[in-house]
């Protein structure tokens, strides 16, 4: 699985970083999610699409 963000479509709404906050941070400045792995063993697949799922404007893509 690769993931990817697009940080100008990120609102900063954070609920990517609150379900998988291992993976997905926000920067402390503009509140615009980073990214702390973009490449996760498989444990994490279902996750990171649940995550993904959250994003309000779909700034996340797992694939």
């Amino acid at each position: 699985m690769r993931i990817t963000v697009n940080s100008d479509n990120c609102v900063g709404s954070g609920q990517c970083a609150l379900a998988l906050p291992e993976l997905f941070d926000q920067d402390d400045v503009n509140g615009k999610v980073v990214l702390l792995d973009d490449q996760p063993s498989a444990e994490w697949h279902d996750a990171v699409h649940e995550a993904a799922s959250r994003c309000p404007v779909q700034a996340i893509t797992a694939r």
